[in-house]
């Protein structure tokens, strides 16, 4: 019986490590430790930021923008348009659109819609991520909500459509004193002690 060497599982390339399985088109750029794993496809023109990590079957098209320290779930497209800031965290399966009115027979590349995702915010499973929006700052999508509307920093958004139910610190605790869609005047985290005052329509943090 002939044996087949065993191939390493991922295939390092400058800088970051793409499982053999993923194609890496010529073109993009991907920042160090970055880890791409099976079945992704990363297509000339996307930018990816340092220490990000693509799970399984994740597509990156030309001309989308991804910082650093991003987490993303099994099964997202991230398309041309589409911004995530640093640390943002994208669950499974969440659906990001680029067109308004996408027609089948109407080729509307030039009309691309930019969704931008805040610096730290955390994205559900399964929720629809309507493009035109900008979430802010340490936002946080529940699962399954269809966002339509932006959503301010810190903001707590659920249902579809998604609706501001309350704010959330940026560990990832729901403020005791912001349970309601209108921001606080100040609100404490109940489990790192961080404080927030009400800046506007969203919240900020003190300190």
């Amino acid at each position: 019986m002939v044996r087949t060497p065993a191939r390493s599982p991922v295939r390092p390339a400058p800088g970051y490590v793409a499982h053999e399985s993923s194609y890496v088109d010529e073109g993009s750029r991907i920042g160090q430790g970055t880890r791409i794993w099976h079945f992704c496809h990363v297509m000339a023109g996307a930018t990816i930021g340092r220490d990000c990590n693509l799970g399984q079957n994740v597509l990156v098209a030309a001309d989308a923008v991804i910082g650093d320290r991003v987490k993303i779930q099994n099964n997202v497209s991230v398309y041309g348009g589409v911004v995530l800031e640093d640390e943002v965290f994208v669950g499974p399966s969440v659906v990001f659109t680029n067109v308004a009115t996408p027609r089948s027979a109407v080729s509307r590349r030039d009309a691309y819609v930019q969704t931008r995702v805040g610096t730290g915010a955390t994205l559900g499973a399964n929720c629809t991520i309507v493009c035109g929006t900008t979430l802010g700052r340490y936002a946080f999508v529940g699962a399954g909500a269809v966002v339509t509307k932006d959503v301010p920093d810190y903001g707590l958004v659920i249902g579809n459509p998604a609706r501001l139910r309350g704010w959330m610190c940026a560990c990832g605790v729901k403020l005791a004193s912001g349970a309601t869609a209108t921001a606080p005047a100040e609100a404490i985290c109940p489990a790192c002690g961080a404080r927030y005052r009400r800046a506007g329509a969203a919240l900020a943090p003190l300190g």
